[in-house]
């Protein structure tokens, strides 16, 4: 049997004039600013915050971060995070202490690459990087 592909209806209407849209932009379609979660200072606490989303979940930012769950070959273990030493993202995350997906971050088990998005999230996961020999 011979599949056909659907025709792709013209942006322009038979004398050329251009089509409207069908759809329109909603408030749900547009992007937001990123949660920007931070190691908290010394002394700080952890801030989280939680906000309804379409279809009426609920989605949970970090905003400030102290521990984060590290993924060792012995299992997974809570550990503190001291800074963060490197994030492809943005060379600058790692100067201002911004933990996105994909950072790596200084525990005091040692290095570790967070593998969970904390602004989405609202939690700190990644796993124990290997110390070269």
């Amino acid at each position: 049997m011979v599949q056909y592909h659907k025709p792709v209806k013209s942006k322009r209407s038979g004398s050329g004039g251009k089509r409207r849209s069908m759809t329109d932009k909603r408030l749900s379609q547009y992007g937001g600013f990123f949660g920007r979660t931070r190691v908290a200072k010394e002394g700080g606490k952890e801030v989280r915050k939680s906000f309804k989303v379409i279809g009426g979940g609920r989605k949970t930012v970090a905003k400030y971060v102290l521990f984060a769950n590290i993924s060792t070959p012995q299992g997974v273990k809570k550990a503190k995070i001291m800074t963060v030493t490197e994030c492809s993202a943005n060379r600058h995350y790692a100067r201002e202490n911004v933990v996105v997906k994909g950072s790596i971050i200084k525990t005091d088990l040692g290095d570790a690459r967070v593998t969970s998005r904390p602004g989405q999230d609202g939690v700190v996961n990644a796993v124990l990087l290997q110390k070269k020999a």
